[in-house]
């Protein structure tokens, strides 16, 4: 940069040389040449990265300011994926609300469904009436939805950064958690199949059999993704200190579940507030002390291990017995069987009614077309959802319909440390930070 006469007027001119830029400045002090410099600098741009972009998971936009290849400030546009499931609550009655919150984080349905019954079983004072049998399946499923849902994040995280094979292994056991899944409940996802009162039927012939040997595979499969990636220099590259996010920031940003216990704290809900017997389970709360996406990863892999463990004490613990509540002014029939469409269907059920008295048939039709009466008040419940705390809050008038239900999805909550993550860093670790949250849009907009 050359300077002369400083006594004239300040003006900067610039040319483009092999060296760069050149600025020839006439006039001014230092300190006015350096803001003009900086004033006409074009290497900060704003990105859109998104709503497309693999790494957003499908519908997040990420609005990125960067200087050259570093974040300077990074910001969250979600919404795009909103679907007003909690405002289309108040609109149906109890037990159909089930099939509503089962889409919102739609790679975890049974925990939706879980918060949003426990939540109900609260005002309606009947947690202590639950069938022991209806619990310990809430949790073999729930347990292996966590399952699935982490092997979602590991396989497309995977993905995002090149290492195809893990994202092939990922989805090939989603597959056989998947179909044990539609076993049970008819549908690989959107299952609502945990209800008020119970579960919507009980369990079929057969699915104990299928989930032990699912169990078995699962063993023998996990120890591919330490083999793949915990040691590979490359992956743990990419991971080790990007994302970071330490104990004060998560509890400054409301960040819970691996995020959370990347920093050390072994907060679990399923522990420090147990729900659905959790606390009669045999099981570790893995944690990192790394705050990065790597400790993120391990910890899900650990994680994978231990929902095992208790799958297999589910197992061991089923006894035969009741699925729904006795109270049949709650209880909506659980006797499903397979219709010749293909449908579940409580046909059987029906004729047993019809066949028994005109009042029984009456009730029936009243409990399916309106509903019950739920006491009015408000209840918080919640569960440890893969992704961190996935809580209910629901309010009733003491109607057949919710006054008012709204989540706490642990995705929209942990998504506000994105920023706090991102800026300072490279472009290229947005897409790892960005999945070590592994956020739902889903969840997010509901």
């Amino acid at each position: 940069m050359s300077s002369s006469d400083t006594s004239a007027a300040s003006a900067a001119s610039a040319r483009e040389t092999t060296e760069g830029t050149v600025y020839t400045v006439t006039g001014g002090d230092w300190d006015e040449v350096v803001e003009t410099a900086q004033r006409s600098d074009d290497e900060r741009i704003i990105v859109n990265m998104g709503p497309q972009h693999p790494s957003t998971h499908g519908v997040l936009r990420l609005i990125l300011e960067i200087d050259g290849e570093t974040v300077t400030e990074a910001r969250c546009g979600i919404g795009y994926l909103h679907t007003g499931i909690e405002k289309n609550l108040e609109y149906r009655n109890w037990t159909q609300g089930t099939t509503f919150v089962t889409r919102m984080d739609y790679l975890t349905p049974f925990f939706n469904e879980t918060a949003y019954c426990l939540g109900v079983e609260k005002l309606l004072g009947i947690e202590d009436q639950i069938p022991d049998r209806a619990s310990v399946i809430r949790v073999l499923l729930m347990e292996l939805n966590r399952l699935s849902s982490h092997l979602v994040c590991v396989a497309t995280g995977g993905m995002e950064l090149g290492a195809t094979t893990i994202m092939i292994y990922g989805f090939r056991d989603r597959e056989l958690i998947l179909d044990a899944f539609e076993l049970i409940t008819g549908l690989r996802m959107n299952h609502a199949y945990i209800r008020p009162g119970g579960l919507a039927q009980d369990l079929p012939p057969g699915a104990v059999d299928q989930i032990r040997e699912l169990v078995k595979k699962l063993r023998k499969n996990l120890p591919e993704y330490d083999a793949l990636a915990t040691g590979n220099p490359i992956f743990k590259a990419r991971m080790q200190d990007v994302g970071y996010l330490d104990l004060s920031g998560c509890m400054a940003l409301g960040a819970t579940g691996p995020v959370l216990r990347s920093t050390g704290l072994p907060h679990d809900l399923r522990k420090a507030q147990p729900y659905c017997g959790y606390e009669t389970y045999d099981f570790e709360v893995p944690t990192a002390d790394t705050c990065d996406s790597y400790g993120r990863f391990l910890i899900r892999l650990e994680e994978m291990r231990q929902s095992l463990r208790i799958v297999e004490q589910c197992l061991d613990r089923l006894q035969p017995g009741p699925v729904m509540v006795a109270d049949k002014k709650i209880a909506w029939p659980a006797q499903l069987a397979m219709g010749p469409d293909g449908l579940g269907n409580s046909l059987d059920h029906i004729k047993k009614i019809m066949g028994t008295s005109m009042e029984a048939l009456i009730h029936h039709f009243k409990l399916v077309t309106e509903g019950f009466r739920v006491p009015p008040g408000q209840a918080y419940a919640a569960v440890e959802s893969p992704k961190g705390e996935l809580g209910a809050h629901v309010v009733s008038d003491g109607g057949t319909r919710p006054f008012r239900v709204h989540f706490r999805d642990p995705s929209f909550t942990n998504l506000q440390a994105m920023a706090a993550m991102c800026e300072g860093g490279q472009v290229a670790d947005v897409i790892v930070a960005v999945a070590s949250l592994d956020p739902v849009m889903g969840g997010v907009d509901r």
